[in-house]
């Protein structure tokens, strides 16, 4: 018998809602895309950045990520998994890595500069990973805090490409009218 394939629209949306439920706004994780690209793109818009998130949110990857990372802290929160592992998740042990396999797994599709970008913000907590990361009152978000990271790096990396290949656009329609 063969199992029913949930379509990806449903994924999508599953997905965004739980990024929603957790606290997460597409414009969270825009603010720290900005924040990484305006330095070298000083006229960035913020809307652009938000586009560049909501296209990362398009790969099954990523939805997939955040439905898996989510659900496992919220089994934590309701202390719904095995020891040591509810102990550790819970407690977000810094030599776990799990979370950041699982986040660092969705950052590759994107190049060096997402991988670069995720340890980065994986290690300064800007913005609201640094609010996930705090962990204040009962919520867990071991997994969500590096999928954020994933997120913004992904976007940030795809961002900065499309900046560069718009850049080199420019300098071809100046040398075709120069010569």
């Amino acid at each position: 018998m063969k199992k029913k394939q949930v379509h990806s629209r449903d994924v999508k949306k599953a997905a965004i809602q739980k990024l929603i439920e957790r606290g997460v706004q597409i414009s969270d994780i825009a603010e720290i895309v900005h924040l990484m690209q305006a330095p070298y793109s000083p006229d960035l818009q913020m809307i652009t950045c938000v586009q560049s998130v909501e296209a990362v949110l398009e790969k099954r990857e990523i939805q997939h990520a955040i439905l898996v990372g989510v659900e496992l802290d919220v089994l934590a929160e309701k202390r719904m998994l095995s020891e040591p592992l509810q102990s550790i998740v819970e407690s977000d042990e810094g030599l776990f890595g799990c979370d950041e396999t699982l986040a660092l797994g969705s950052v590759f599709g994107y190049g060096s500069i997402a991988v670069t970008t995720f340890g980065h913000l994986d290690k300064q907590k800007i913005g609201i990973v640094k609010k996930l990361d705090t962990k204040v009152g009962e919520q867990v978000h071991t997994f969500l805090d590096d999928i954020v990271c994933s997120i913004a790096a992904s976007a940030s990396s795809r961002l900065a490409h499309r900046l560069r290949d718009a850049e080199e656009a420019e300098m071809d329609r100046e040398d075709e009218q120069a010569g």
